[in-house]
C-alpha cells in the first residue's frame, strides 16, 4: 500500500521518542539534581539560573543562545558547590551574572522588543528574588519558596514554549520538565520533614 499526500501516516515511535529529547534531558538533570536531596533551600542558586537562561538569551537576542546559558548557569552553580560559601555564592553569583547581561543587553539595543529583555528582566529580578530571600528564611519556608519558584518558572516556559518567543522551544520544555520535577521532589521532601 502507498501513502500518498492526504493520508496521514503513522509515525515511526522511534522517531516520535526522539522529538521529546528535551523532556528526557530534562527527567535525567531533575534526577542527578534531586539525588539525596534532604532539603530545597540548596537549590535556590536554581531558581536564579531559570531566570538567568531566558535573561541571557535576550540580552543576546538568539534563541539559541538558551542551551549555552544554561551550560555557563550549570557551571557556576557546580564551581559554587566547591566554595565555602555554596548556595550562597551560587545565588549571588547567578544574579551578579544577569545584571552584567542585561546591562550588556541595553548596550546592544535589546530593550525590544517587549517580550524579550524588559520582560526577562522582570523575570529575573522575581525569580532571582525569590532565590535571595531563600538564604534568609528558615529550611522549611526556603523550601516551599524554592518549589514555588521552581513551579512558577514552569509556567514561564509553558507560556514561552506556546510563543515560540526568546528562548528555543526544546529549552523551554527541557526546562519545563526539569522544574516541574524537582519542585514536586521539594515539596515531597518537605512534607516528610
Amino acid at each position: 500500500m502507498t501513502v500518498t499526500a492526504t493520508e496521514p501516516r503513522a509515525d515511526n515511535p522511534v522517531r516520535a521518542a526522539l522529538r521529546r529529547w528535551p523532556t528526557a534531558i530534562g527527567i535525567v538533570f531533575a534526577v542527578f539534581t534531586v539525588w539525596g536531596l534532604t532539603s530545597g533551600v540548596g537549590l535556590g542558586a536554581v531558581v536564579a539560573a531559570s531566570g538567568l537562561v531566558y535573561l541571557g538569551a535576550a540580552a543576546v537576542q538568539r534563541r539559541g543562545a538558551a542551551w549555552p546559558m544554561f551550560g555557563v548557569a550549570f557551571l557556576v552553580i557546580a564551581a559554587a558547590d566547591f566554595t565555602p560559601w555554596e548556595s550562597d555564592f551560587g545565588t549571588w553569583a547567578v544574579i551578579g551574572l544577569a545584571a552584567l547581561l542585561a546591562v550588556y543587553g541595553l548596550l546592544r539595543g535589546a530593550a525590544r522588543p517587549a517580550e524579550g529583555l524588559p520582560l526577562q528582566t522582570l523575570g529575573m529580578v522575581a525569580f532571582g528574588g525569590i532565590a535571595a530571600l531563600v538564604l534568609y528564611v528558615g529550611e522549611d519556608l526556603g523550601s516551599y519558596l524554592v518549589a514555588a519558584g521552581l513551579l512558577g518558572h514552569a509556567a514561564w516556559d509553558v507560556y514561552h514554549h506556546r510563543k515560540d518567543i526568546v528562548v528555543s522551544r526544546s529549552l523551554a520544555e527541557f526546562c519545563f520538565v526539569l522544574d516541574t520535577l524537582v519542585a514536586v521532589v521539594i515539596i515531597v521532601v518537605a512534607l516528610r520533614g
